[in-house]
């Protein structure tokens, strides 16, 4: 940043003086800028590449002052840092070695800083120590900033990968179970996790909570610690003074580093989802808390320099600058963004709420880049915390753009179930897991998207029968089921001359099943009005959570109306080593899900009840399925309440001592 700083307070300290070429303007010709008082000198950095009194002056001074510094270093910094930082810059006339040799005979006496300098000057040491503590003290607070960055970017990716290993640490399993009934999956307060708290916000889980107090604890302590302060200091005046600018720059340098964080766990396509067993509700939870941190230091930031500059009485002058502007911009759209993404307000209207939130984030770090672009330049390296958000933001959409293309524009068979759900069938697709669903033709809004849980990759169909003849010139084809019946039983000349076979095709194809609930308004209501409509699919989004119940001998599933679609992969896989649980408001629900499953999945011996207009009784199920001694895995999605029952009553078991763990598939608004 300032390396040679010795090299650099000399030219602070030096470049101060007026020079034969610099150019005097009044505070007319400045545009009466407030607190200007008298002429203001003006020195372009040609003036500083080709005055001789400057280059010998700045020569001597880094001779006297760098004796630790090797010439190598010393010519460097002369060439291309001496008159600035532009690109485009002008080179000095002379090397500095060339400009030593020329500062000899030694300067004896310090010209008058107000003075027009025309010799060679020595530099007051007191000036000078101001500029060196100035600069150094700014390049340690300024690597110090930059280190707690990048702590917090590489602790909230590493937190959870780490934590994620800890599953494949062979722990008693006892020992695990109730680890994770007292201090990880129980909320925080009271009883409700996916039910909103006053229908405001989400409780978080006890475990979510820990790294939300960590982002907060972290963020706090980085803002309170690493700040040297020495006197004197050219460019402050008391220490308050420099400490308060140094919290002002740090807390706009914290917010920046927030920001990567900030996309990165709001992506779909997120590779901690990939790396880690956490579901994407987690993430987004994560999110919104980051969100908040982000936008208090930008806050703080922004107040604090508003509070500079109204005391030294040059607010107008400064709030008219272009990077001024741009910070106004930034602060004010991450402001609106936290009131604009309230809960209420994303389930009421979502899709204004998806609209507002990607127009205003996008223009937010526009605005930041800008912020920085039109203050510095790119000379510090800030705008790098934008760059790096802006490549989280591009992988999640060329990703997102890739899965949407990869399947072209197909047909959604939309059937009605009953008059509040249907069945869509999505023919010449294969996904699992979960996918997003475009239907352009509804709205204007071509880019809306809804997330739904796949309930199966082959999609039934009529069998048809054709007749065919064939004659003993032709070579019958043989259905492959009878190829062994042929072997063993040749057939007669008569029945091999003239023969009537039937031809049938699969009963079944690629393609994708979905049960949609179509109460409330939105899309999904439209849906229940429709036969057939264009679909996009944006596929596949694998639960990671589910994959890892294989090695669970025992697995109890719990679902809620059409939250059965989600939980269908499990019920094939594990075929009956698992016991299903599922209430239905529906009958109607419940023949379509049989008859869209694969035949033998809805065994006997897997449906452990299913209850039809009527609530399941959860806690003597799970008391009574949650055996001692043994390993169960239970599986819940559904609505709101049932998933937060089951959460109490599961870690209620695991407190007592069984094993139990619990995996709860929802999606987060």
């Amino acid at each position: 940043m300032y390396d040679p700083t010795c090299a650099y307070a000399c030219c602070d300290v030096i470049s101060g003086y007026q020079l034969s070429c610099s150019v005097v303007e009044d505070e007319a010709a400045m545009g009466g800028m407030s607190g200007m008082s008298g002429p203001m000198i003006m020195t372009p950095p040609s003036c500083h590449a080709t005055d001789d009194n400057f280059l010998h002056s700045m020569a001597y001074c880094i001779s006297t002052h760098c004796h630790d510094v090797s010439l190598t270093r010393l010519e460097h910094y002369w060439e291309y840092f001496l008159v600035g930082r532009s690109p485009k810059q002008p080179t000095p006339k002379e090397p500095y070695s060339i400009a030593l040799l020329h500062a000899d005979p030694p300067p004896k006496t310090i010209v008058d800083s107000q003075a027009l300098l025309n010799t060679t000057t020595l530099v007051d040491e007191e000036l000078y120590l101001g500029a060196y503590n100035s600069l150094l003290l700014c390049e340690e607070t300024d690597t110090s900033q930059t280190n707690f960055g990048l702590a917090i970017l590489i602790t909230g990716a590493a937190i959870p990968v780490a934590c994620s290993l800890l599953r494949f640490i062979p722990f008693p399993q006892t020992l695990t179970s109730r680890f994770n009934a007292y201090f990880i999956e129980p909320p925080l307060f009271g009883r409700r996790h996916r039910t909103p708290l006053r229908n405001l916000a989400i409780m978080p889980t006890r475990g979510q909570a820990m790294l939300i107090a960590y982002s907060f604890m972290i963020n706090i302590i980085f803002s309170s610690v690493g700040y040297p302060l020495a006197m004197p200091n050219m460019w402050y005046p008391t220490k308050h003074d420099e400490l308060m600018s140094y919290v002002r720059n740090r807390q706009g340098v914290l917010s920046f580093a927030n920001i990567p964080l900030l996309v990165l766990y709001s992506g779909r396509n997120n590779v901690l989802l990939k790396i880690t067993n956490w579901q994407h509700s987690t993430f987004l939870l994560l999110h919104r808390w980051i969100a908040i941190i982000c936008t208090i230091e930008a806050s703080i930031h922004s107040a604090m320099y508003l509070h500079k500059y109204l005391v030294k009485g040059s607010y107008y002058s400064e709030s008219a600058l272009p990077y001024w502007i741009w910070g106004v911009v930034a602060t004010l759209s991450f402001t609106i963004i936290l009131p604009a993404s309230v809960l209420p307000l994303r389930q009421k209207a979502y899709n204004l709420f998806l609209s507002s939130h990607f127009a205003l984030a996008f223009i937010a770090l526009i605005a930041c880049y800008y912020h920085i672009y039109k203050r510095f330049g790119n000379q510090w390296g800030y705008e790098t915390w934008i760059y790096i958000g802006f490549a989280f933001w591009a992988f999640d959409r060329l990703v997102r753009f890739v899965r949407l293309a990869r399947n072209g524009i197909r047909r959604a068979d939309i059937t009605v179930v009953d008059e509040n759900n249907i069945r869509v069938d999505v023919p010449g697709v294969s996904a699992q897991g979960h996918v997003y669903l475009y239907f352009p033709t509804l709205s204007w809004r071509v880019w809306e998207n809804h997330p739904f849980s796949v309930m199966g990759a082959l999609i039934a169909q009529e069998p048809e029968k054709t007749p065919s003849v064939t004659t003993s010139e032709e070579v019958p084809k043989l259905p492959v089921i009878d190829v062994e019946k042929i072997e063993e039983e040749p057939a007669s000349p008569i029945e091999s001359s003239i023969s009537s076979q039937s031809t049938t095709k699969p009963l079944f194809k690629t393609g994708l099943t979905f049960f949609i609930a179509t109460s409330g308004n939105g899309i999904r209501s439209i849906l229940h009005g429709k036969t057939r409509l264009p679909v996009l699919v944006e596929s596949s989004y694998a639960g990671s959570s589910l994959d890892e119940l294989c090695t669970v001998p025992n697995c109890i599933v719990i679902a809620g109306g059409v939250g059965i679609t989600a939980l269908a992969s499990l019920l094939r896989t594990r075929g009956s080593a698992v016991r299903l649980f599922w209430g239905s408001r529906s009958q109607a629900l419940v023949d379509a899900v049989r008859s869209a499953l694969s035949p033998g999945v809805l065994e006997p011996s897997i449906i452990g009840e299913i209850s039809v207009g009527k609530r399941l009784d959860l806690r003597s199920i799970l008391e009574r399925e949650v055996l001692e001694g043994s390993e169960t895995a239970v599986v819940v999605c559904g609505p709101m309440g049932m998933a937060d029952e089951v959460r109490a009553i599961v870690c209620e078991l695991g407190q007592k001592g069984r094993v139990v763990k619990l995996v709860d598939e929802a999606f987060s608004w």
